[in-house]
């Protein structure tokens, strides 16, 4: 028997989104076959609402507390469990509806693709013979599969802990007791890890026998990475081979064109990556496969020869039928993810109706890459959430910075021994103190204080989509990672409307300015490359100038490829396309001319 999971009913998956937009998204949408990722960074966040959703379903629920032994992973698991127990009910009660109009069965097949399975549902319905109907009916019940409760670890979110004064040891550090949490589960899905390599979380996933097929051939749990490209996803797949590990699925995001965290990844655009891929990807899984066999036969193991090749997914930016049709058709994609129209669609993620509302509002000023993320990596953020609006009040008021309540991303040892957060009112207080008292330029001073007041509290305000909605924390200030595509979709949806627009049924309403998704990435890039170039212009900390032509070398070469695939990208409106693909080349060669990187 091959090494597979039954595939997916929905080609599409919901991507996580921050900590609370999706932490229970499989209640709302698993047992109609779509998968979905939550994020277990925020396990303070996940007992909270192991404790509500068990208050609300009438089950009993023994609190895990912060200072029990191994708190962490075990919250993860019991509320891991949660999920699954009340997913199963949900399925079977989906399965025993009746097959009338407006029954959560008929909804099921309703939404689903075009696939086998659907065609079964319409001959059921076309159906005359009595007999024959109630025999379709039954298999369409036996076949129903819930969707995926899928996990996402950060790999590089992985604080040390310790416990009174005495440091744990590594296997109780964050990433790590987030795996074991999930490794503990009853959950047959897959970990997404995600943010590049943590060699020490690699090595302690080879620990845990259900990575690896059993003596039916099937695995239990499955590895997806989530990568930037196609020397990410070697690198990372070999690492994990040495250990035996198999990867079921490269998920390939694009650097700048998503939501949360933003990875530029030198100027490399989504086309020429998936093309990448497309070539490489027999050689890349028989490659992984040889590596692994030798790994297992050292190990003792059992290796199966007909390991299924790791599926190759996509996500960031897509939004119409077209684009998702084009990643399928052009570059042989096996699955696309959808996450920030997902905000709009409140049968879907946790957020409050006036969030909503402002995302509907909002327009491509209002959504910013920002410095807000204390890892320093560029993060997408809803510039009118209530959490920057009490960010900026706070510096108003003299008072900048965070309680600081959770901790998860500490890393400074600036000014204390024990790590703290940049955006924590503790290091901030400090922080501009000394910037203040240093012998910088003004210009220098005024673009240090404004990278440290931009920091922001995403631990805590992350959770306040879930948090506030479900009175947990009513009074919760909301941090809203949406990535730029959302700018351009205007109105609420119901998950039936989300799901006729990513299959072309139907088309929400989409502003008519929205460029193309890769003419989008492109003019992110482009709009990075100029405030690179203007930082270092004013002598400040930027990249360097080697640094900054091979990112200009990236964006010719992924200009160059779209020029030559226009035609195929858009059978219909490719003058549009390549007009607006010329300008931005020649706004490229104008920020950066050839005789400033040669000269």
């Amino acid at each position: 028997m091959a090494c597979q999971f039954v595939l997916p009913a929905h080609s599409f998956h919901i991507p996580v989104m921050g900590t609370g937009f999706t932490i229970d998204t499989p209640l709302k949408v698993a047992r109609y076959g779509i998968s979905s990722v939550i994020s277990v960074v925020d396990d303070v966040l996940i007992e909270q609402m192991r404790r509500r959703l068990s208050e609300i379903h009438g089950r009993a629920c023994e609190p895990i507390e912060d200072g029990d032994e191994d708190s962490r992973a075990r919250r993860i698991t019991a509320y891991l469990d949660l999920l699954d127990d009340l997913v199963r009910e949900q399925v079977e009660k989906l399965r025993a509806s009746v097959f009338a109009r407006g029954s959560e069965i008929v909804r099921y097949y309703e939404m689903l693709p075009p696939s086998p399975l659907k065609t079964l549902y319409l001959d059921m319905q076309a159906a005359e013979d009595p007999d024959r109907k109630a025999e379709m009916q039954q298999e369409l019940r036996r076949r129903i599969e819930p969707g995926s409760i899928d996990v996402n670890i950060m790999t590089k979110v992985d604080r040390d802990r310790v416990r009174k004064g005495v440091p744990l040891p590594a296997r109780f550090s964050d990433a790590l007791s987030a795996l074991r949490g999930f490794m503990n589960s009853r959950v047959r899905s897959s970990i997404v890890l995600s943010a590049g390599m943590n060699r020490r979380l690699f090595s302690y996933m080879a620990e845990f026998n259900d990575f690896f097929p059993d003596q039916d051939g099937a695995i239990k749990k499955r590895i997806v990475l989530k990568v930037s490209d196609y020397r990410s996803a070697l690198i990372q797949g070999k690492l994990l081979a040495r250990l035996g590990l198999a990867v079921s699925e490269f998920r390939v995001e694009s650097g700048l064109n998503c939501g949360g965290h933003a990875f530029g990844g030198k100027g490399k655009v989504l086309g020429p990556i998936l093309a990448e891929f497309q070539r490489e990807r027999e050689r890349l899984a028989e490659g992984l496969q040889e590596i692994r066999q030798k790994a297992l036969s050292a190990l003792g193991r059992k290796c199966s020869s007909d390991l299924e090749p790791a599926r190759i997914t996509v996500q960031g930016g897509i939004g119409t039928a077209q684009e998702d049709g084009m990643l399928r058709g052009e570059y042989g994609v096996d699955g696309t993810g959808w996450g920030s129209p997902f905000l709009l669609v409140p049968e879907a993620v946790n957020l409050d109706a006036e969030h909503r509302a402002k995302i509907a509002a909002a327009g491509e000023d209002d959504i910013s890459l920002s410095g807000a993320s204390p890892l320093g990596v560029p993060f997408w953020l809803l510039r009118t959430s209530s959490s920057e609006t009490a960010r900026c009040d706070r510096i108003t008021d003299g008072k900048p910075g965070s309680p600081c309540p959770k901790g998860f991303l500490v890393s400074n040892t600036e000014f204390s021994k024990a790590p703290i957060c940049t955006a924590s009112r503790a290091y901030q207080k400090r922080k501009l103190r000394e910037i203040e008292a240093s012998d910088l330029s003004d210009d220098e001073k005024f673009d240090q204080v404004e990278e440290v007041l931009a920091r922001a509290c995403i631990c805590h305000d992350l959770a306040g989509s879930a948090t506030r909605p479900y009175g947990i924390d009513p009074g919760a200030d909301t941090a809203v990672c949406c990535g730029p595509n959302v700018a351009y979709f205007s109105r609420d949806a119901g998950l039936d409307e989300m799901l006729d627009h990513i299959y072309g049924r139907a088309s929400l309403p989409v502003d008519d300015s929205r460029p193309h998704m890769f003419l989008k990435e492109l003019s992110l890039h482009i709009d990075r490359l100029k405030k690179d170039i203007e930082r270092r212009g004013r002598g400040l900390h930027a990249p360097s100038l080697k640094s900054t032509a091979e990112v200009k070398e990236n964006l010719r070469n992924g200009i160059e490829h779209y020029r030559e695939r226009a035609r195929r990208i858009l059978a219909d409106k490719q003058a549009g396309f390549l007009q607006r693909l010329e300008a931005m080349n020649a706004e490229l060669e104008r920020i950066l001319p050839e005789s400033v990187i040669t000269g």
